[in-house]
Parts: structure tokens; C-alpha cells; sequence
């Protein structure tokens, strides 16, 4: 089963942007927006992949849901320094329904942003609606997770 989950885990393929340089009267001349986007160029990009189980009974309503985010929660989910953010829903071999997510973190505190993103009220009242349509894991790494993250086994850009 953990084979699965790290050959969907594998065909997630990450964007990175590049800093932008303009040239001007015979000498680079940086922008102050070029600057920003060189400055988060270099940040270090950490890829996320996570899996949830998915109610059969739910799934409509899971879909519907995320056809119409509401703009606070992708708000949220920017300010909490989330990027290319992805959620897949597959039936395995078991049966089963499953969701899976794949995001880059480009912040310095993954923590800190996670607890952030737990105490917006317009968050918690979105994860009302979704976490009754989701099944945790249970070798997630923490009882409080829902979703459960996985390894990262490969990469290429």
C-alpha cells in the first residue's frame, strides 16, 4: 500500500519561478519587484505530499466544496506561505477513496504558519464542512494530523 502512495508521490512534479533581471542603459538594473521575486526565488522550496482517506458518501459534496474554495481560505492558505497547491481524489485497489494533496511551503516556520492557519475562524469553519467528508490515516504522525504527510522519494526539476 505505501508503495501506492509514494508512486503517486513520484509523479508529483514541482514549479520553481525564477528572478526576473531587466538591462538597462548598458548596465543591469534590478526592479524592486524583480528584487522581491529574486529574493523568493531563493527561498528553499519544501514539497509537501499527504494523504486522506475519502467517504464514499461524501464525495460530491467534497467535490462541490472545492469547486467553489471560498476566497478567505485560498487567502489563508497564500498568507501561510503555500504555494501550487493540488488536491487529487483516486480509488486504490482496496476500494477505498483517497485524496491526494501535494503543495510547496516556501516559508521559514512550517509550525508556526500551520498554527496560524488553525486559529483563522474562517478556516475553521471550512474544515467544518471538509473533515467530516475525510477518513485520517492512521499512521499519520500525529493524532491531531488529519492528513497524513508523506516521504518524498524523488524529485527533478
Amino acid at each position: 500500500m505505501k508503495s501506492r502512495f509514494r508512486s503517486i508521490a513520484v509523479l508529483s512534479v514541482a514549479v520553481v519561478i525564477g528572478g526576473l533581471a531587466y538591462v538597462g542603459c548598458g548596465q543591469a538594473d534590478k526592479s524592486a519587484s524583480a528584487t522581491a521575486k529574486d529574493a523568493k526565488a531563493e527561498k528553499k522550496v519544501q514539497r509537501y505530499g499527504c494523504v486522506i482517506g475519502l467517504k464514499p458518501e461524501k464525495k460530491d459534496e467534497y467535490v462541490k466544496l472545492h469547486a467553489d474554495t471560498w476566497p478567505s481560505v485560498l487567502k489563508q492558505i497564500k498568507d501561510s506561505n503555500i504555494q501550487n497547491y493540488s488536491i487529487y481524489m483516486g480509488k486504490l485497489d482496496d476500494g477505498n477513496l483517497y485524496l491526494f494533496a501535494y503543495f510547496e511551503y516556501t516559508g521559514d516556520d512550517f509550525e508556526a504558519d500551520m498554527a496560524e492557519m488553525a486559529k483563522d475562524p474562517e478556516t475553521q469553519r471550512w474544515w467544518k464542512l471538509t473533515d467530516p467528508c475525510q477518513i485520517p490515516q492512521k499512521n499519520r504522525a500525529k493524532p491531531t494530523d488529519n492528513w497524513m504527510i508523506m516521504e518524498e522519494v524523488f524529485h527533478t526539476d
